[in-house]
């Protein structure tokens, strides 16, 4: 008799899902000091604010251009302040993303192709769509401006991770560690944008030659050797070779980052000894496995600098809109600033919400529990708070002190902050929902230090 029983229906992929242990603490730490970053650049970009419609408003413009070294125009380092700040402190920011990019493919959540598969589709459609919003306002308007396209494609983590911080601290890991990775995944993309599409006069010699440096670079960290007298005289050659070329200089620290291994020497070899990993100079091998990979160590070194001091000084130079004598009924109904606030608001949170809708109905994947589509849409709209790339990006399209640069930063600036109000908004309503969540995640009733929600996720 044949049987005609349906086979077990297969159980639906879950959105958002929790990740392992060790991936959550590195959430905590990342989103400690990248929360202190934003709090710092918000404070940076208010003194560049209050200072550039002040009295001593001269004096703010005259410390941004002032050079440091102006008999450097044979090395191409015959720069002031504001671009010291845009290309070589930044350069600081990017190579810690290069680090967090690697860990990322590596270890982390964009090591499985499913797991994977959300923050990418999502941080495209969070891109795609604010171009695509830029271009039809500035295209309809007559074109003026279009250089200034990816503008509104980028997501400033540090800010919004700061404004999620105050608004919703309770919010469930998945969705931080979406967050997370959904701004990694978006300045991978800014950063192919940024060499690609915003490199003006290419010198292909200078950075052959810059393969050098990075090639030693790398040689070193992958040997386990974290001697900085080595290491940083390599990355500023690299640097300034990179920056020679015409390419963007930020690239360079992406490259090196890329460079440095994320496994401990003992899972790369699969076993070696104790003594080994002593001679290397780097961190011991941590209990979960990857913390002993040199990235680790770089990265707990130098995020700190890159969210303390390095983008809180870009923001200082790079946020001082001047309204004084400004015509603001001009400045808002101008086609940039328009198609930039509408491309943060409007396309980089209806491309985000949008795109994991899609996926979810045509993969048939539900989200995970205690997750609702409401606080999708709180990310979403955070997503558009764009400040440090978006800056970088304005001053790449129509250059520093030219007529279009006050209104790409007040669009900058408008966009983020009408953006971070509607995610307030949004986010505050579930953020009680999100503290009773919390409490559960807390109890650790055998004491071996880790949450059991997390043991129970295992043993399921």
């Amino acid at each position: 008799m044949t049987d005609h029983t349906p086979p077990p229906d297969r159980p639906r992929a879950r959105l958002f899902s929790r990740s392992s242990w060790p991936e959550a603490r590195h959430l905590a730490d990342v989103l400690r000091t990248e929360t202190v970053g934003g709090a710092l650049l918000l404070l940076g970009a208010v003194i560049a604010l209050i200072w550039a419609n002040s009295p001593w408003a001269d004096a703010y413009t005259r410390l941004g251009d002032w050079v440091p070294w102006p008999g450097g125009t044979r090395w191409h380092l015959d720069l002031d302040l504001a671009t010291w700040a845009a290309d070589g402190l930044l350069a600081i920011f990017f190579f810690v993303v290069g680090l967090e990019l690697k860990r990322e493919f590596i270890v982390g959540e964009l090591r499985d192709p499913r797991r994977a598969a959300l923050p990418v589709v999502a941080a495209l459609g969070g891109m795609l769509l604010p171009a695509l919003i830029y271009v039809t306002v500035t295209l309809t308007a007559g074109g003026e401006g279009l250089r200034g396209w990816a503008i509104p494609t980028a997501t400033d983590i540090a800010f919004a991770l700061a404004v999620l911080a105050v608004v919703s601290s309770h919010l469930p890991q998945g969705l931080r560690a979406f967050l997370l990775t959904l701004a990694v995944v978006d300045d991978l993309f800014a950063i192919t944008i940024i060499a690609v599409f915003y490199t003006a006069d290419f010198h292909p010699v200078p950075l052959l030659a810059a393969l050098a440096p990075i090639g030693l670079f790398a040689l070193l960290v992958q040997r386990g050797r974290s001697w900085w007298w080595a290491l940083i005289p390599l990355a500023v050659a690299a640097w300034a070779l990179v920056h020679a070329s015409g390419v963007h200089a930020t690239v360079a620290g992406v490259l090196l980052g890329f460079t440095v291994p994320v496994l401990g020497r003992r899972r790369r070899a699969g076993g070696a000894s104790a003594g080994d990993r002593s001679d290397a100079g780097g961190p011991p091998e941590g209990t979960n496995g990857d913390a002993g990979g040199l990235a680790a160590h770089l990265e707990h070194r130098w995020r700190p600098v890159s969210a303390g001091f390095a983008v809180p000084i870009f923001a200082l130079f790079a946020a001082g809109v001047t309204l004084r004598g400004t015509d603001l009924g001009a400045l808002l109904t101008d086609p940039v600033v328009i198609a930039i606030v509408a491309g943060l608001v409007l396309g980089k949170s209806i491309g985000i919400f949008g795109s994991t809708y899609l996926l979810a109905r045509f993969t048939r994947a539900e989200l995970d529990e205690d997750i609702t589509w409401s606080d999708l849409l709180g990310i979403a709209l955070l997503a558009g708070v764009g400040f440090t790339v978006s800056l970088l990006i304005g001053d790449l399209a129509f250059g520093v002190g030219s007529t279009a640069d006050n209104r790409v930063k007040a669009a900058v600036l408008t966009g983020s902050l009408i953006s971070a109000g509607l995610a307030a908004t949004v986010l505050l309503r579930r953020n009680a929902v999100y503290r009773r969540v919390a409490e559960q995640e807390r109890l650790d009733a055998d004491g071996d230090g880790v949450p059991d929600v997390y043991q129970r996720s295992a043993d399921s």
